[in-house]
This record gives structure tokens, sequence and C-alpha cells, in this order.
């Protein structure tokens, strides 16, 4: 921004919610320091229904393992979730302490074309007044809608990342073994995600991500900094935890002034679309259903 679900349950969301920013003001010096993360480093913030922290090693397996197995699983998952159709809700918000002075709205659909590329139809775009906070939407806040808060780490990007196991939690009625993952290096126009996963202990398949995209980003021409998102998953089709909900609420320091941003993001209506490309859960082909109508067109309720 620039200034000028199914057989197991699900984890509850709790409000949080997020947003990007660059503000246009002398720039102070960037340094950027890559750490492992730790609480003291993203201090993960109390969620209801989180059983506290149990810092044990797993039974049985290892940690490296553990990790092998969820990689591939998401790797799995995000070949499947190229084969399904969605709508995405987008609102973003700046605030005044509980004013809210500028909003962002954005709500599309993503679908295929009768030749099977995928696309996406924007159905609502109201006038943005976000401009009225003191920010505007950037290319890397789009991106990140797009990319980045929904997160998957699969077997091909597990080497770009240091990733530490840190214990064992329950969320909501699932057991999760629990990493903190940062870049190893940052490559330039790169994007990364550093924070915390949490991993069904059942599934091995990521069902809560708590972080931010790195790095921020200081020029000449301004700040793009980027808060912490927390973003869940439910299980969809019986089979892979699909991003459900992502929501941020954070204040994001600039060199010359604070701005509270605010969002919330929702996927909803997930269904596979009848193509000709196999889905696969642990190596065997999953069964095709009648192709599902697209996502009703509507102007969705304010």
């Amino acid at each position: 921004m620039l200034v000028g679900g199914g057989r197991r349950g699900h984890v509850q969301p709790y409000p949080i919610f997020f947003g990007k920013l660059i503000i246009m003001k002398p720039v102070m010096r960037f340094t950027w320091l890559m750490v492992l993360l730790a609480p003291s480093v993203l201090s993960l913030g109390a969620a209801a229904q989180e059983g506290p922290l149990d810092k044990s090693e797993p039974k049985g397996v290892a940690p490296e393992q553990i990790i092998q197995h969820f990689a591939t699983k998401e790797k799995e998952f995000k070949e499947a979730r190229d084969q399904y159709t969605y709508r995405q809700e987008v609102k973003v918000q700046t605030l005044d302490g509980n004013t809210v002075t500028g909003e962002y709205q954005e709500v599309f659909d993503v679908l295929f074309d009768d030749k099977g590329k995928r696309l996406e139809n924007v159905v609502f775009a109201p006038q943005s007044s976000i401009e009225n906070g003191g920010i505007s939407i950037t290319k890397e806040d789009l991106s990140d809608i797009r990319n980045r808060l929904p997160f998957v780490l699969t077997s091909d990007e597990i080497p770009e990342y240091s990733i530490l196991y840190v214990g064992q939690q329950q969320e909501d009625e699932l057991h999760c073994y629990v990493f903190d993952i940062a870049p190893k290096t940052i490559e330039k126009d790169r994007r990364y995600f550093q924070g915390r996963v949490w991993v069904d202990d059942h599934d091995f398949q990521i069902v809560k991500t708590y972080g931010k995209t790195v790095p921020d980003i200081r020029t000449k021409k301004g700040e793009n900094l980027f808060p912490k998102f927390t973003t869940w998953r439910e299980q969809i089709d019986g089979k892979y935890w699909f991003p459900t909900y992502t929501r941020a609420d954070d204040t994001l320091h600039f060199s010359m002034q604070e701005v509270h941003i605010r969002e919330i993001v929702k996927y909803e209506n997930y269904r596979r679309f009848g193509s000709n490309v196999k889905i696969t859960y642990e190596g065997k082909e999953v069964q095709k259903e009648k192709e599902q109508k697209k996502p009703d067109q509507q102007q969705p309720q304010k």
C-alpha cells in the first residue's frame, strides 16, 4: 500500500486481521536480519481453544520425518487446489482507534474458462476509500492476498527454509505438531513466509499458519511493510485442508508514523472443476464427481 469442514471438523478462527502498506516518507536505513522464529520474535496471540505448547519430542517419529511427510502432502494439496473453483472475499481497513478511516474491498471468483484455463472474475469491487486512511494498495499486497496468505510449503520449497520443531499443541479437536519457519536467504524480488505452522498429526497437513510475508521493503520511493496474519484451514471433500479464513490486526511502524490496519479474507464455495487433470491423495487417484456449477455471481451482502 502506498501513501500519498470435514470428517474431523476444523480449526475455529478467532478475531485477528491483515494488511500491507507503503508510506511515502523519508527512508530509514533498512537492515534485514534473518532469524529462526521463536515466541520472542513473533509473539503468538492467545486464541481460545488452543492448548498449552508441549515441547517434548514426538513419539515414534522424528521431526525431520514429519517435515518430509507434510511437505509431500502440501505438494499434493497445491496441485489439487489448482483444480478447484472458489470465491475469495477481501476487506482491508485503516483505523484511528475504533473508527474506520479507509476501506478497500474486492470479491472475485477463481474459475476456469471453456478451455480449462484458470482465471479470476471480479464480482464486487466498490470504490475504494483506503486513500482516506493515508495508504493505497500495492502490487505486493495483491500478490500476497492471492499467494502468500494461503501459505503452502511443498517438498520443492523445503530447501529454501530453515524449519525448527518447537513442540505439540492442541488446536480445537486437532492434535498438532508445531514448527517455526524462516527463509534461509532472501533473494531479490522474491517473497517468503516467516512464522509458525501447525501440522495435524493424523493427516500430516498444515491446518493453521501464523506469521508474515518477508522482507519488508524500504526504498527511496517509500516503505512497504507487512503485518502479521493468521490463516485457518478446513478439510474439504474429506481429504485436503484448504485455507478458508485469514485475519490480521496489526500496527505498522513506519519511519514517520504508525498505521493501524485490519483485514479479513474469506475463501468460500470450494468446488472441484471437471478437468482432465488427475488429483491424487496418498498416492491414489481421487475419483471425479460431476462438474460443479460456478459460484453465484451475486453481490455479497454487506
